[in-house]
């Protein structure tokens, strides 16, 4: 199925689509590069706490996981809106299984 019948499709309600949870969260944090961004939240964290600012290193460091969660939490929407807005992506999540397009 081509991108544009994909959109045509779930904009008329005749396509059912799944997106496997997992794999997802997945290609959002390698796509978002989300280790790297996250490393130095947590080593800022854990430097803040040993120098004697304790509750703003927990709070940090709290934050990055709570950011961790938000995407992993997010990201069936954002492959879901992001495939119909872009065919490259379209194309990536098909063939790497994240998105599994179900004819009713």
């Amino acid at each position: 199925m081509t991108h544009a019948e994909f959109v045509a499709a779930h904009q008329g309600g005749r396509l059912a689509v799944h997106v496997d949870p997992k794999k997802a969260a997945q290609l959002v944090s390698s796509r978002m590069m989300l280790p790297l961004m996250l490393l130095p939240v947590f080593g800022i964290a854990v430097g803040l706490a040993l120098t004697g600012y304790l509750i703003s290193g927990i709070v940090l460091f709290l934050a990055g996981f709570g950011f961790r969660y938000l995407v992993r939490r997010t990201s069936r929407k954002f492959v879901l809106s992001r495939s119909l807005e872009d065919s490259r992506f379209y194309e990536h999540a098909v063939a790497a299984g994240v998105l599994v397009i179900e004819s009713p």
